[in-house]
C-alpha cells in the first residue's frame, strides 16, 4: 500500500515469540501454569473477545506439559443428525484420553448453552453429554467462548478456573509490536518505512 516491499513471514507461528505477558487477565498466569504442570489436570473456561489469546493459551499449556493438543471446534462436534453431536463430544474426550493430550474445545457456546433456554430436546442432551464427559475427564480441558453469559450454569460450576481474556493494554500492545520488530529482524530502514 505504501509502495514498499511486502514483509513476508513464512510461518505465522514463528512470527512472534509467545509470552504470557501478551495476555490481559486478572489471574497470575505464571502461577496458574505452574499449578497445571504440578497437577497435570484441570478444567478451564477461557472467555473474552476474539483475538485475545484464548486458543494460543491452549497451545502454550500443551507445550509446557509436553503433551499433544487436541483442538475441537463447534464445526467438528455439531451435527444435523440427532445423537451424532453427543457421539462426537464423547469421541473427542476419548481421543484426548487415548493420546494423553490436552483437550481444547473452541466455540463452546455452540453446545453448552443454558438448558433453561433450550427449545429442543437434543439441545439439552448435548449439554448433558458435555457435562458428563467433563466430570469423567481427568486430564487438562480448556474450553473457550466469546459468549460466556450464554453458557449453562452447571457447566460453569464444573470449571476449576474461569479466565477472562481481555484486549491488550496499550503498553502490552506496544511491547508486542517491539518484539515483533525484533523477531522479524527489521532494519532501521524498515523502521523508517513504518513511520
Amino acid at each position: 500500500a505504501q509502495g514498499k516491499k511486502e514483509l513476508i513471514i513464512k510461518n505465522s507461528n514463528d512470527a512472534l515469540s509467545y509470552s504470557l505477558d501478551y495476555l490481559n487477565t486478572d489471574i497470575d498466569l505464571y502461577k496458574l501454569v505452574e499449578g497445571v504442570k504440578t497437577r497435570q489436570r484441570g478444567r478451564f473456561c477461557l472467555y473474552g473477545l476474539p483475538g485475545t489469546g484464548k486458543t494460543a493459551f491452549g497451545h502454550y499449556i500443551a507445550e509446557q506439559l509436553d503433551k499433544p493438543l487436541v483442538i475441537k471446534r463447534a464445526s467438528d462436534l455439531l451435527s444435523p443428525y440427532v445423537g451424532e453431536a453427543e457421539q462426537n463430544i464423547a469421541a473427542a474426550f476419548k481421543e484426548a484420553r487415548k493420546e494423553e493430550a490436552v483437550l481444547q474445545i473452541d466455540e463452546a457456546d455452540s453446545f453448552l448453552q443454558s438448558r433453561e433456554k433450550a427449545q429442543r430436546s437434543w439441545e439439552v442432551t448435548q449439554v448433558n453429554e458435555m457435562l458428563t464427559q467433563m466430570e469423567a475427564f481427568d486430564g487438562v480441558l480448556i474450553v473457550s467462548t466469546n459468549l460466556v453469559k450464554d453458557l449453562d450454569q452447571a457447566a460453569m460450576r464444573r470449571f476449576d478456573v474461569k479466565l477472562e481474556c481481555k484486549p491488550l493494554e496499550v503498553d502490552q500492545a506496544w511491547h508486542m509490536f517491539e518484539q515483533l520488530i525484533q523477531d522479524c529482524k527489521m532494519t532501521p530502514h524498515s523502521m523508517r518505512v513504518l513511520k
